[in-house]
């Protein structure tokens, strides 16, 4: 438990308000070359949910690690078991029995307070349904996680509008969710997702509120920050949703039934 608290306490400050000096980025060290721990490492994770005196296997020992930088989509139907990995991978729940380790660290038995930090810090989260707050602009918005970080005010405004331009939203930064579309919407939330640079984006469903050219512009999006060295997870139900990433993973009844990487051009078989 004090090895997890010392971890947080490493990482409190998000990595995009932090200032690099140059001997700090040029001086190599021994550790230098060694290989960084995958961004998720699931280890027979098996969940079960007890409803009255039935035992409900949700995942059946699902193992999985996803390096820095890949775009995966988790795909399944209704009841397959992808929201709960989605629920286990984004700390929002706890698996029954297996190991999980986040960025390198292992989550298990970490407290509820210490657990937030984790989603704050090492997660970006996008959700079908945006889950912006109505009377608050997009600016307020995207700075919230900093702002639950304690980063001082004018910080966290220099990394919310860097966060909005990135994802072509610099004019829309006073505009409150009711006064944009759909899309933008979805795009203050990937700002938001992006603005403690994370070593993890979450999308659950990105699209699925989106009509399809808005859809088009949110995965085009994703492929611009896989390109740029993000890991993304991103759950969906739909192949044409699932074939811009570039690994696939099918889940059926709580367990992996395939894994495959995608190459350009290529769809889901």
């Amino acid at each position: 438990m004090q090895r997890a608290q010392r971890m947080l306490r490493a990482r409190r400050e998000p990595e995009a308000t932090r200032e690099r000096t140059p001997s700090a980025q040029s001086t190599p060290s021994r550790r230098s070359h060694a290989r960084p721990a995958p961004v998720i490492d699931l280890r027979d994770v098996r969940k079960t949910y007890h409803v009255g005196n039935i035992a409900v296997h949700a995942l059946r020992g699902v193992s999985l690690r996803v390096e820095r930088g890949e775009y995966v989509a988790i795909m399944g139907a209704s009841g397959s078991g992808k929201t709960t990995l989605m629920n286990i991978m984004g700390c929002l729940d706890e698996p029954s029995s297996g190991v999980y380790r986040l960025n390198g660290l292992d989550v298990r038995g970490i407290d509820d307070e210490s657990l937030a930090d984790v989603r704050n810090h090492h997660i970006g989260f996008v959700f079908q349904s945006y889950n912006l707050i109505p009377r608050t602009s997009a600016l307020a918005n995207v700075e919230l996680p900093l702002a639950y970080a304690g980063i001082p005010r004018a910080v966290r405004r220099r990394h919310a509008l860097r966060s909005l331009a990135r994802v072509g939203l610099a004019d829309r930064v006073d505009h409150l969710p009711s006064e944009l579309s759909g899309g933008q919407q979805q795009r203050v939330a990937i700002a938001r997702a992006l603005v403690t640079n994370p070593a993890l984006i979450l999308a659950d469903e990105p699209t699925g509120n989106l009509d399809s050219t808005s859809g088009a512009e949110v995965l085009a999006l994703f492929e611009r920050l896989s390109e740029s060295g993000r890991t993304i997870m991103l759950i969906t139900h739909e192949d044409e949703v699932a074939t811009r990433a570039r690994r696939v993973v099918r889940i059926r009844d709580g367990s992996i039934v395939s894994d495959e990487r995608i190459r350009m051009g290529e769809g889901v078989r």
